[in-house]
C-alpha cells in the first residue's frame, strides 16, 4: 500500500506559477505510476497529467499542456506538479493518485485505473 500527501497549494494571481508536491509513503515508489487529478467546484473530477513509474513518459491534458510540466523524484518518494501560466479555470482541488504496474512505460490516464488517492490540495487561481 502507499500513502499520499499532497502540498503546495494555495492563493495565486492569474499568470503566476505555483508547484504542487505529493509524497508517498512506503519504499517503493518506484513500482507506481502517477498522477494528477483536479475537480473545480460543482463540476466532475478531471485528468491533468500522468507519469509513468520510470519517470520518463509523460502525458498532460490539452487544457494544460505547455502550462503544467509533471515529473518525479523516485529517490526523494515525492511527485511533482509545475503550474505556470496560472488561469482563474485552473482553480480547483488537485488529488495525486497511484497504481503499482509492472509496466515501466504506462502512463494511466483514467481515475479508475487508479487505486490510492491523496486527500486533496486547494488552487485558486484569482483573475
Amino acid at each position: 500500500q502507499v500513502q499520499l500527501v499532497e502540498s503546495g497549494g494555495g492563493l495565486v494571481q492569474a499568470g503566476g506559477s505555483l508547484r504542487l508536491s505529493c509524497a508517498a509513503s512506503g519504499r517503493t515508489f518506484s513500482s507506481y505510476a502517477m498522477g494528477w487529478f483536479r475537480q473545480a467546484p460543482g463540476k466532475e473530477r478531471e485528468f491533468v497529467a500522468a507519469i509513468s513509474r520510470s519517470g520518463g513518459a509523460t502525458y498532460t491534458a490539452n487544457s494544460v499542456k505547455g502550462r503544467f510540466t509533471l515529473s518525479r523524484d523516485n529517490a526523494k518518494n515525492t511527485l511533482y506538479l509545475q503550474m505556470n501560466s496560472q488561469k482563474p479555470e485552473d482553480t480547483a482541488v488537485y488529488y495525486c493518485a497511484a497504481v503499482g504496474t509492472t509496466d515501466w512505460g504506462g502512463i494511466p490516464i483514467r481515475q479508475d485505473q487508479y487505486n490510492y488517492w491523496g486527500q486533496g490540495t486547494q488552487v485558486t487561481v484569482s483573475s
